[in-house]
């Protein structure tokens, strides 16, 4: 199944570029830290656009109102779809995060989180971290399915406790609209 499990909690990520494709269908190359200079960064690796558990995780994101109405943190999704992809990805789904065109899997070999599907198909293993403004991981999820890693869902209640704990911000919980 690989070993891969993620940088550490406390450890700083390696400032990488890629395509960032942001809702709306803009892209540009984008660096990590002129994300979190703005405002902490959740970065969610998930598989590819479109597969059946990664259309249920970007729901849960978008449906939980909270990730879509607060200043406090952005949410990243990372995956190996292209831009073309991202594009129809988010406009099918009407979410509000940009997602990063990890094609050459470069974002997710640098924060450990490689894996080969079935001994194949390399992907993104399922997990999320929270960076801070210094590019600090402050929280991390990895998935560890027995079976595929692939198909856990991240905890989103937890990761929103996390961050209220860590920076503050809104506590209220809501689902969907």
């Amino acid at each position: 199944m690989g070993s891969s499990n993620g940088l550490a909690v406390g450890e700083t990520v390696p400032d990488l570029s890629e395509t960032l494709v942001r809702p709306g269908g803009e892209t540009a190359e984008t660096s990590l830290s002129s994300l979190w200079a703005d405002s902490p960064v959740l970065l969610s690796f998930y598989t590819n656009d479109f597969t059946p558990d990664c259309l249920s995780e970007w729901c849960s994101f978008r449906d939980y109102d909270w990730f879509n109405s607060t200043d406090d943190v952005q949410v990243v999704g990372v995956s190996k779809s292209g831009v073309p992809t991202h594009r129809w990805f988010l406009d099918f789904l009407d979410l509000n995060f940009p997602l990063y065109a990890d094609t050459d899997l470069t974002l997710t070999k640098a924060f450990d989180v490689y894996y080969r599907a079935f001994k194949v198909a390399p992907r993104s293993r399922r997990s999320c971290f929270l960076l801070d403004t210094d590019g600090v991981v402050r929280y991390k999820w990895v998935g560890e399915h027995p079976v595929d890693p692939t198909r856990d869902q991240p905890p989103i209640s937890e990761i929103h406790e996390v961050i209220v704990e860590e920076f503050g911000g809104n506590e209220s919980e809501t689902f969907g609209l």
